[in-house]
């Protein structure tokens, strides 16, 4: 029994896989039944994840999302209320849900350090074809607020994720994820 302590403390250890669960508000991007299934937990003001999606997704989405390999489900996991506003947003958009995503990371140093950054997101959600209105109401959607936020405390609790962008790959926390696009298909390798 002795011998076989140190596997059995080394399995309870392990984060709960089987814990992840997909969310109402999950977002794909690819084919749903691709192989390999990455789940990005990201922050809309994170330079980090605006690196990532500027930089890698592209090239990741040409090489492995659009030929079916892969699937990216995109979790927001946000840090201030600047990331709540821009992710609130992107949910509300609808079927554009991913080219605000994009926007907004694209764009990231312009409304993240404008004078008021919270007017321009919304003028950025209007030009995609977002009324103020609906973007008001959005924002105060207190539903997709509170499951936006259960969501990253259960990527807490079952990953232990405490950083962005932080990617479970088939069900693994990836650690020490360069923001390189061949470093990342190492991974999926």
């Amino acid at each position: 029994m002795r011998k076989f302590l140190p596997v059995l403390l080394a399995l309870f250890a392990l984060p709960a896989l089987a814990a992840d669960k997909p969310w109402g508000i999950d977002k794909v991007l690819g084919r749903p039944d691709a192989p390999i299934t990455i789940v990005e937990y990201a922050s809309l003001t994170c330079p980090h994840c605006a690196h990532f999606e500027n930089e890698v997704l592209p090239k990741l989405k040409k090489d492995w999302i659009d030929t079916g390999k892969a699937k990216l489900v995109y979790r927001d996991y946000v840090w201030d209320p600047m990331a709540e506003a821009a992710a609130m947003i992107s949910h509300c958009s609808g079927d554009r849900y991913f080219a605000f995503l994009e926007t907004f990371f694209h764009s990231q140093d312009n409304w993240l350090h404008s004078a008021k950054p919270l007017d321009t997101l919304k003028s950025i959600a209007r030009l995609g074809g977002m009324s103020g209105e609906q973007v008001d109401a959005c924002l105060q959607n207190r539903q997709l607020l509170n499951e936006i936020m259960a969501r990253k405390d259960d990527a807490e609790k079952v990953y232990g994720i405490h950083s962005t962008p932080s990617f479970v790959i088939n069900g693994k926390l990836a650690t020490d994820v360069a923001p390189d696009y061949d470093a990342f298909v190492k991974l999926l390798k």
